[in-house]
């Protein structure tokens, strides 16, 4: 069996939300350790995904980590490091700012998975689009991202729809939403305090 291995993407300026975005609560703990204490216990190991200038942050420093390599940018650039480091695993990539994700739309994402396919993804209930930072990436992706990368592909999203990829129609429609700004920061706490989670 290809393990699967866990990837939860923390190498983010979040320059929208002016704050860590990995750093931020909507409860008692900041969303990077609730991201990988949800993913952790689904696969067989995980690491978090930085930048080399983030490798001594308090926070990330309390995981184990794969740093960006200098191969792509944004979050593409961690899913390159982490194939380059485990090239024959499947990686199950998940940004660090999902509130709403629960641990059962993970274990559809692996339940479903069709491991034939270059990835496994979520449709997005607002655009239909695939949803690339909650899906696993089998191994046989790994050299076309190189290519897409190579040739200047940076969006994970459109490397996604030029592939064999499979779409997925999330369980829990809420699951995959999450805050880029201060106002949606807001909006999400503000749900999460009526529903009495936060």
């Amino acid at each position: 069996m290809t393990p699967l291995y866990g990837l939860v993407l923390a190498g983010g300026r979040s320059r929208r939300m002016q704050a860590d975005k990995a750093a931020l609560a909507y409860g008692s703990r900041p969303q990077l350790a609730e991201a990988f204490d949800l993913l952790s216990p689904r696969v067989d190991a995980a690491w978090i995904s930085v930048r080399a200038d983030q490798a001594a942050d308090a926070l990330r420093a309390m995981f184990p980590q794969v740093v960006d390599g200098g191969i792509g940018e944004g979050p593409i650039a961690g899913i390159v490091a982490a194939q380059g480091q485990e090239p024959t695993a499947a990686w199950l990539v998940l940004a660090c700012d999902l509130p709403f994700l629960d641990g059962a739309t993970l274990d559809q994402l692996i339940a479903d998975r069709d491991p034939a396919r270059h990835a496994t993804a979520f449709r997005s209930v607002h655009d239909g689009l695939p949803e690339p930072l909650c899906a696993i990436y089998e191994p046989v992706s790994r050299q076309s991202i190189l290519r897409y990368v190579t040739a200047g592909g940076s969006c994970p999203r459109r490397f996604l729809l030029s592939q064999d990829t499979l779409l997925l129609d999330p369980l829990n429609a809420q699951a995959l939403d999450n805050a880029n700004t201060p106002q949606e920061l807001a909006a999400v706490r503000a749900a999460f305090a009526a529903s009495g989670t936060g």
